[in-house]
């Protein structure tokens, strides 16, 4: 891969990073209720599933996911659901009293948690599958060797993402986080984070 091509690459990678989302909600709701930190757990699960993304599109499964409108379509509204599961879970949980985990209000969330989510938000998303689908093939020659291209190619998309959602998307949730103090303030954040999941979810199954 050439510098030239490798510098495109890495002014679109940023660009889509920097396109809001539910990895960026994602983000943004676990440097609020964990910390800055802590959210880089989230990141490290989303980033995951753009790992297997990637490995479906250049396996040419992703070109069956595609094809097939069923399959598509069970993908689409599986993340969909998921996406209104976590929106009303955040509306709905009480602030003054243990979650549902039997944490007390305020209480760190393990790493697991937080990266199995981040996993999950990432990889239930077809339309992910359909835009590398579109998107990788610009980047790889077919007359160079095709590993090192990939492997360049995944260490970019995973190198800018997780600099944009920690710089950037999780950064930006800091100033806040003074508002999770109170129960009022963990409520109203909640409240509006669980909707965003909520919007997005709605984007994700009107939006083709």
């Amino acid at each position: 891969m050439s510098l030239t091509v490798w510098l495109s690459l890495l002014a679109a990678c940023a660009v889509i990073s920097l396109t809001p989302g539910a990895g960026a909600i994602n983000t943004m709701t676990n440097a609020l209720t964990q910390g800055w930190r802590r959210s880089l757990w989230g990141i490290l699960g989303q980033n995951i599933a753009l790992i297997v993304h990637i490995v479906i599109v250049a396996a040419g499964v992703g070109l069956l996911v595609a094809r097939s409108p069923i399959l598509f379509s069970a993908i689409r509204y599986a993340g969909a659901a998921y996406l209104v599961y976590l929106g009303v879970r955040l509306i709905l949980i009480r602030t003054d009293a243990p979650d549902d985990e039997g944490r007390p209000p305020g209480a760190p969330e393990s790493a697991w948690s937080m990266l199995r989510r981040g996993f999950w938000v990432n990889m239930l998303n077809p339309k992910a599958i359909v835009f590398y689908l579109a998107f990788m093939p610009q980047f790889i020659s077919l007359d160079q060797p095709q590993l090192p291209q990939y492997a360049i190619f995944l260490a970019t998309s995973l190198g800018v993402d997780t600099a944009i959602m920690w710089g950037f998307f999780a950064a930006a949730a800091r100033p806040f986080r003074s508002a999770t103090r109170t129960p009022r303030g963990r409520k109203t954040l909640n409240s509006v984070f669980g909707a965003l999941f909520i919007v997005v979810a709605a984007l994700l199954v009107l939006v083709h």
